[in-house]
């Protein structure tokens, strides 16, 4: 399988300090991957270099067999500030309409096309019976929803999120994961999520890249998924908790929890309730589920 985003002793540096370097590992086309580590590692930066925001301080990036930035054309972003930073008086479709249109400013008439794709896009995330609602009267889940839809709407071969579950209650975050599930699944779109708590994805997610000591890492799930390297990572002791049914939860420790720490992942027993496996530990995602 090729390579979707290789990075070559690459590394990225603001105010002449670097913010992470030695970074070399390549990520297949077709997979599901986290960028994960603490606040403050360079989690959305490394996501901005992919993009060609923020220029190399050494080494190289390429995207879709491109130098990063070449390819965005073929790239679906979703950033974080999405919903700070669009028109709430826009309606669900006048925000999808904008992947097409390129622009929020203006008028610009709008081709059949143009709109039967924005519908094909609302409606593969769930969101087709919103379109003349005003994103003002959605909820936040929703409106991620179509954050989605908006950078579907040119079908995109690779799609990034920069934390896309945050702020979200547990049903919407479920429904936003059904929606990537199905996209990787049915459409074989290859994905990247910044991400800091890692349990509501982990039924898709194939590896994930974390920031560590300064260096950017890539591994398989199965090697993240390590008690003493997510302590180190998180700072904070962690632990992966399998269950009978052979389903994998990352949780704080119990001490910390009695410590007085706050938690930085969901429940065990809440997430549960959310996941559906087969017996190789990945999710089912059924359309008709899709909400």
């Amino acid at each position: 399988m090729d390579d979707c985003i290789v990075f070559d002793d690459a590394a990225v540096a603001r105010g002449g300090t670097r913010i992470w370097q030695h970074g070399t590992f390549s990520i297949e086309t077709g997979s599901v991957t986290a960028i994960v580590g603490t606040n403050g590692t360079g989690k959305t930066t490394m996501m901005q270099v992919e993009l060609g925001l923020i220029p190399l301080a050494a080494g190289r990036v390429t995207v879709l067999g491109e130098p990063a930035g070449r390819a965005n054309d073929r790239i679906g972003y979703v950033p974080q500030s999405y919903t700070d930073d669009i028109d709430s008086s826009l309606t669900a479709e006048q925000s999808v309409l904008l992947g097409l249109t390129g622009t929020r400013f203006g008028i610009h008439p709008v081709t059949r096309a143009q709109r039967a794709k924005a519908r094909e896009a609302m409606r593969f995330v769930g969101v087709e019976d919103k379109a003349r609602m005003r994103l003002s009267q959605l909820s936040g889940g929703l409106r991620q929803r179509v954050a989605i839809a908006q950078a579907l709407v040119c079908d995109p071969q690779l799609l990034m999120l920069d934390e896309p579950l945050a702020n979200l209650d547990l049903a919407s975050q479920r429904s936003v994961v059904h929606v990537l599930a199905r996209l990787n699944r049915e459409l074989g779109t290859t994905i990247q999520v910044v991400a800091h708590d890692l349990n509501m994805l982990l039924p898709i997610l194939t590896g994930a890249v974390y920031l560590l000591d300064g260096h950017p890492h890539y591994a398989a799930m199965d090697d993240v998924l390590d008690s003493t390297l997510l302590t180190h990572l998180y700072g904070t002791r962690v632990q992966v908790v399998t269950t009978p049914q052979g389903d994998m939860f990352v949780t704080p420790n119990a001490l910390d929890e009695r410590d007085g720490a706050v938690p930085d992942t969901h429940d065990v027993e809440e997430v549960a309730e959310f996941h559906d496996h087969d017996h190789h530990g990945r999710q089912h995602t059924d359309p008709k589920e899709v909400a």
